[in-house]
């Protein structure tokens, strides 16, 4: 997962050159590997492969802003022009010049666009495993679809070719409607292919695959599906959660049996602020870190995605999940033998005196210079925890109270939280809690709002009608001939 791949054939609309970063939209990029030359054997399959993951890695900005978006957190950072993005999508003032959201479209379609490749040319010849390279390529397609059409709704739907740039000034927003029966059909592809478990480290499976469609599912409203598919990986009986809570969120104890679906990341390699798309490890962690830290444990960062007060009374007192998620640094400073020679820095971008405390940067965690950018700590995109609780929304939804029931407090049974006893209504509400409680820091809370309806209620300046979707960047509008519609309100 960690080979760098010279680039083969690009979409032209937001597509990498993989062997340039900044060359998103090059049409005939430098260090181009026409089809004719390749495919020739299961090594370039496998390769291909390679490329289509690597884009996985750009996720520390979906961790970021279904935070930040949301109640749960706010931007941080040295000052407010910081990462203006952020600040925008913090306050509910952004719009179609943003570059994080222009950069969430570019990098998703980049990998779609690398999957098509190989798609394109996935009958040129036969060999013992590519039916398991393909799934995994599908799953991978269908996961960046599903990204963008969380964010952007409606967009341009491209399988199995390249386009040129004369046919995507032709291309049109394709209905989510579309989008989604695609993602279904790459997500049923994978899970009829491959195994339940990936020997190969990184590698998704039918265990990722069903939870992905069944979470796909959910997101549509598809209740009663949802309910079958996640019921599936349930009773497959191989996952599990982990014992200690803590102990998820630690680089030593990660592949572990809660573990469905992880993006690997890796210290070993150096990272530059001049190639984010370029990173091998998780940017995440050291921009989430306390800033000018000198003393114990955490590490110096850059103060990004600092927790609210909000998130943090939203925990009972007795619940261990609010200082594994949330770290209080005063109180932590306090309780610490050498509390006075402890110090660190407020940023200019806002301070809370709360860090998102399962992806920092921890002293034994760091990775190689500028170790900001390079730490190892994986994404837990889903967890067996996250499958119990959309499990549980599901039959809540269907009306069957009892199965809800048994999965939400399975989930509360692992940190010492009493059961809950309600139905209903009151039951679903609990359950949207339960996920806050959770899976907070992990950055679905904006996503969950949303799909609850209680956006409105809780995210400040949040329009209904609005904000549910954000905008498609202007910059991709233009270079696609100016004929997309831009989203509502935007």
């Amino acid at each position: 997962m960690k080979t760098r791949f010279i680039s083969l054939s690009l979409l032209a609309l937001s597509a990498l050159a993989m062997g340039s970063c900044e060359k998103f939209l090059d049409v005939q990029p430098r260090y181009v590997q026409d089809a004719e030359n390749y495919f020739n054997q299961p090594s370039d399959y496998e390769m291909a492969l390679t490329a289509a993951y690597d884009l996985l890695q750009t996720s520390y900005l979906t961790q970021w802003i279904g935070e930040i978006a949301s109640d749960n957190a706010i931007a941080g950072g040295e000052s407010v022009t910081d990462t203006e993005g952020l600040h925008q999508i913090e306050a509910m003032t952004h719009n179609a010049v943003n570059n994080e959201l222009r950069s969430i479209f570019r990098w998703n379609y980049a990998g779609i666009a690398r999957v098509n490749y190989m798609m394109e040319f996935k009958d040129k010849i036969d060999f013992v495993g590519k039916d398991a390279i393909l799934g995994q390529a599908r799953f991978l397609r269908a996961y960046y679809y599903f990204e963008l059409t969380k964010y952007f709704g409606d967009v341009p739907l491209v399988i199995d070719e390249r386009l040129g740039a004369d046919q995507v000034t032709k291309l049109d927003r394709s209905p989510a409607a579309e989008v989604y029966a695609q993602i279904e059909a790459d997500l049923r592809y994978a899970s009829a292919t491959l195994p339940w478990s990936n020997p190969e480290k990184g590698r998704v499976d039918k265990g990722a695959s069903l939870a992905l469609l069944g979470k796909v599912q959910l997101y549509q409203g598809k209740h009663a599906q949802a309910a079958i598919t996640l019921d599936s990986v349930i009773n497959f009986g191989g996952y599990a959660l982990v014992e200690n809570y803590a102990d998820l969120w630690l680089d030593a104890n990660e592949n572990n049996s809660e573990t469905v679906f992880d993006i690997e990341y890796s210290g070993l390699e150096g990272g530059s602020y001049g190639c984010f798309v370029c990173l091998e490890g998780n940017a995440a962690a050291g921009f989430n870190g306390i800033r000018q830290y000198d003393g114990p444990y955490y590490s110096d960062g850059n103060s990004y995605n600092l927790p609210t007060q909000d998130l943090y009374d939203a925990f009972d007192v007795s619940d261990l999940r609010r200082d594994v998620t949330v770290l209080d640094l005063d109180a932590f400073i306090a309780a610490q033998p050498n509390a006075s020679s402890i110090s660190y820095a407020i940023g200019g971008g806002g301070h809370t005196g709360y860090y998102n405390n399962k992806y920092i940067k921890r002293q034994a965690e760091l990775g190689l210079p500028d170790n900001d950018l390079t730490s190892p700590l994986n994404y837990k995109v889903i967890r067996y925890a996250d499958v119990l609780l959309m499990a549980a929304e599901a039959h809540a939804q269907n009306g069957n109270d009892a199965s809800a029931l048994t999965y939400v407090n399975e989930v509360r049974a692992r940190v010492n939280m009493p059961a809950l006893s309600s139905g209903g209504s009151a039951l679903l509400a609990d359950i949207f809690h339960e996920r806050r409680l959770e899976l907070s820091g992990e950055g679905l809370r904006f996503w969950d709002l949303v799909r609850s309806g209680q956006a409105v209620q809780e995210i400040t300046n949040f329009q209904a009608g609005k904000h549910e979707l954000f905008p498609l960047p202007q910059v991709e509008i233009d270079l696609a001939g100016g004929n997309w519609p831009q989203n509502t309100g935007y």
